[in-house]
């Protein structure tokens, strides 16, 4: 399913935000299981983690690999629960007042 882009914009930080409060998660693990949910690349993804890191909301360190060279690990921070929990508490009522308008509409 297409996804309207803006939409895909609108959500994307809750969904990676959402995945690393799982638990941590490299890089292209995270492009991944967000594309479980939306279509995405690294060129979306890896952009949007250095923004996260450069705010104090993910934390990084590096883990070895038996695949190749150590891996890049993002975890969550205390401010970055907040975040998540601020974005979910807007997602939901932004959600919720669409569909109340378009059930009112006839949609």
């Amino acid at each position: 399913m297409l996804v309207n882009a803006q939409f895909k914009k609108g959500v994307l930080e809750l969904i990676v935000l959402e995945s690393v409060r799982k638990r941590d998660m490299y890089g292209y693990e995270l492009v991944a299981e967000v594309s479980k949910v939306v279509d995405v690349n690294e060129g979306t993804i890896y952009p949007l983690l250095k923004r996260l890191t450069n705010e104090h909301y993910f934390e990084t360190y590096l883990r070895e690999s038996s695949e190749g060279p150590p891996r890049k690990y993002y975890h969550l921070t205390a401010a970055g629960v907040l975040y998540r929990d601020a974005l979910e508490a807007e997602w939901l009522q932004f959600s919720q007042q669409v569909n109340e308008f378009l059930q009112e509409h006839g949609a």
